[in-house]
């Protein structure tokens, strides 16, 4: 009798909470380490970024001057920001040609001369690297100063054209030229997307050029109907993170410009007007609100690229299909 009594209950207590499976307990016993290393990421990715994203958000809804307490004010910053501020349209205008003419140029150039170098047999690495130079340096406000010289009136490039007999004076106090300043300076930086072309063009296959050849296919031809598809998700790439990057441009932008986006506001950028906003005039509430506009819209235009890319971009797994 004293046996049932005790095996009966135990085995009730099994069939209602049976254990897990040998299998499962060993994934969990090999996971954890893996969660211990990743802790430190985790705590950091939470109180550097989570909880600094959570502060601005409130911060958006709140009229806040950097030495007084927050004061809670609703929708106020983003109706004043798209219905009474027309600086912010100018600043959001600015920012949209710079990306729609900075982007395309920089992809150009950078896959023009991976196509150049991927032809070379000595010295590439030499020109790879020099290529890949200005990406490193011209993020710099040091950089950005010399290149404000350059195009500034008496400049080596403005001598160069007077010489040539085109006068255009000061690009930099031009209204109508002072964005493209910082539009060359962006596309003279392609070395980073030009590594990745280099890097994609070095993985086509040679056979597909030359099954191109035999049909009678010319370079333009083979770039068209081999290069472009298949160094197509190499391109969806490269848009996608210049483009992320160009909407968030400042330090171009704060040196041509003198941190005021002059001349007559025709290089004020989204983040230079931002900066204004919140570090001069001190409406930190105010900055808040068009940050969170400007992640939205990134993320908008993000989420439509990869939408259209399943249109033209072609993977090599997907051919079977």
């Amino acid at each position: 009798m004293s046996t049932v009594s005790t095996t009966a209950p135990a085995r009730a207590d099994r069939a209602t909470h049976p254990r897990p499976p040998a299998g499962r307990r060993r994934r969990r016993e090999q996971q954890w380490p893996a969660y211990v290393f990743l802790t430190p990421w985790m705590i950091g990715a939470a109180v550097l970024t989570l909880v600094p994203m959570a502060v601005s958000l409130w911060l958006s809804f709140t009229d806040y001057n950097l030495f007084d307490p927050p004061h809670w004010v609703g929708l106020r910053n983003y109706k004043e920001m798209l219905t009474e501020d027309p600086r912010y349209w100018r600043s959001v205008g600015t920012t949209l040609l710079y990306v729609v003419v900075a982007v395309p140029l920089k992809l150009g150039l950078a896959l023009g001369a991976a196509m150049l170098l991927k032809s070379l047999g000595r010295g590439r690495a030499f020109y790879r690297s020099a290529f890949y130079a200005p990406s490193l340096l011209g993020a710099s406000m040091s950089i950005a100063l010399v290149w404000r010289a350059l195009f500034n009136d008496g400049g080596t490039v403005t001598e160069v054209l007077g010489s040539l007999g085109i006068h255009t004076g000061s690009w930099v106090g031009d209204p109508d030229l002072a964005v493209y300043v910082v539009v060359l300076l962006t596309a003279w930086q392609f070395g980073a997307p030009m590594v990745i072309f280099l890097a994609g063009l070095q993985q086509i296959s040679p056979e597909l050029y030359e099954a191109a050849a035999l049909d009678g296919a010319g370079r333009w031809r083979q770039f068209v109907s081999v290069t472009v598809p298949m160094l197509s998700p190499v391109v969806f790439f490269n848009l996608v993170l210049e483009m992320i990057q160009s909407f968030q441009v400042f330090t171009p932008a704060f040196a041509v410009s003198g941190g005021e986006g002059g001349p007559a506001d025709s290089t004020l950028f989204y983040t230079l007007y931002l900066y204004e906003r919140g570090f001069t005039a001190s409406h930190m509430g105010y900055a808040a609100a068009m940050a969170w506009l400007l992640l939205i819209a990134i993320g908008v235009i993000t989420l439509i690229l990869f939408r259209t890319s399943r249109s033209w971009v072609f993977y090599a797994d997907e051919e079977g299909r």
